[in-house]
């Protein structure tokens, strides 16, 4: 049985402002073999003051600009957002974005987009988190430098906001847990929500990548739960398909050498090929969570395995013991944990050597 994993391509900024780069990287992540290919759709003025400092991943990367300016070169318009939708479509991937501001959800929504994905900063971004949960869309969200009650607390907003009607009570921090507790809720969350394993470092130290985090998060809360990976290279993402997550979600650029925030902690078109073609491979090798022989060990069972047989020659009546038995392939015989049980007992028959002993 295999079991399909979401492949999502994270372009980001990594189009540097440019609309002819961000279209070259829609084509990459199709040809990759990718499932959707995401960007962020941001205002910078909204998302950051002008005093915000930048991220050391960033201050190495970029120049001395602010953050916020840093931002702004990076903004995509709606013109831009519907070009690369439509790109997506002609080459058969699904077109996603972040939003990190209300408006920019609502843009979002207005394209049509089929899911939504928050970032781990917005984690405790209550009124982004209201709503994306009153959009009815689906919610992907990344759980980078959050714990569990706040991933717990970010649920519950998300619940609240999918589960509200006209006229409930207005949004509260202590409503939010009730609401994610009631059936309604539970089931709300479990329809629409998925949420990422992700460490928040670019690239990210394998020693803080943690997997194991992802069984301990989908039992914690019985949902889908993916790995937003930002390790080098591609073996932390095949891994962590192997480790049960539904989703991957990788940084790809075109060029690793290029200018900007993020293009030195992503990968290129053939490593990302290369990733997805693991993963593949890791689906199907997954299976099922059973142990049976299969098709092929059966075929191989009676070449590999052994029988009882004869170790020399054997007359009717004579009994078996250790010195005329023994255990030699092939495996059509009788099975040799029956020597116990054979030894002392008389021949039925006469046995030449290297003869299988009858059943």
């Amino acid at each position: 049985m295999t079991r399909s994993t979401f492949v999502i391509a994270e372009a980001g900024v990594n189009h540097n402002g440019r609309l002819d780069l961000a279209l070259e990287l829609v084509d990459a992540a199709a040809a990759a073999g990718a499932d959707a290919v995401k960007f962020q759709t941001f205002t910078a003025t909204a998302i950051a003051t002008s005093a915000a400092p930048k991220a050391d991943y960033q201050r190495r990367t970029t120049g001395a600009e602010s953050q916020q300016a840093m931002l702004a070169a990076l903004e995509l318009s709606e013109a831009d957002h519907r070009a690369l939708q439509a790109r997506a479509a002609e080459r058969g991937i699904e077109f996603m974005s972040s939003p990190f501001d209300i408006a920019s959800l609502e843009l979002l929504a207005r394209l049509g987009v089929r899911r939504l994905k928050i970032g781990s900063g917005e984690l405790t971004n209550g009124p982004l988190l209201l709503a994306a949960g009153r959009s009815g869309l689906p919610v992907i969200l990344s759980t980078g430098m959050a714990s569990l009650d706040e991933i717990d607390t970010a649920l519950g907003v998300l619940a609240f906001g999918m589960t509200s009607q006209a006229g409930d009570p207005d949004p509260d921090v202590g409503r939010f847990a009730a609401v994610r507790a009631t059936a309604a809720g539970r089931a709300a969350v479990a329809a629409r929500v998925s949420i990422l394993h992700c460490t928040t470092e670019y690239p990210a130290p394998l020693d803080e990548v943690n997997l194991l985090a992802i069984p301990v998060l989908a039992e914690r809360f019985g949902i889908p739960v993916g790995y937003s990976d930002h390790t080098a290279g591609t073996v932390v993402s095949v891994a962590a398909a192997a480790l049960g997550a539904r989703i991957i979600e990788k940084h790809l650029t075109v060029d690793r050498t290029l200018a900007g925030p993020d293009h030195a902690a992503s990968i290129e078109p053939a490593e990302f090929a290369t990733m997805v073609v693991g993963i593949r491979e890791v689906e199907v090798a997954l299976g099922a969570p059973v142990k049976t022989p299969g098709p092929t060990e059966l075929r191989n069972a009676a070449i590999a395995r052994k029988s009882l047989v004869a170790a020399r020659p054997v007359a009717a009546g004579e009994p078996f013991s250790a010195e005329n038995l023994t255990v030699k392939r092939p495996g059509t015989g009788r099975s040799p944990m029956d020597f116990w049980r054979l030894v002392g007992t008389p021949a039925a028959r006469d046995y030449s050597a290297d003869e299988l002993i009858d059943p």
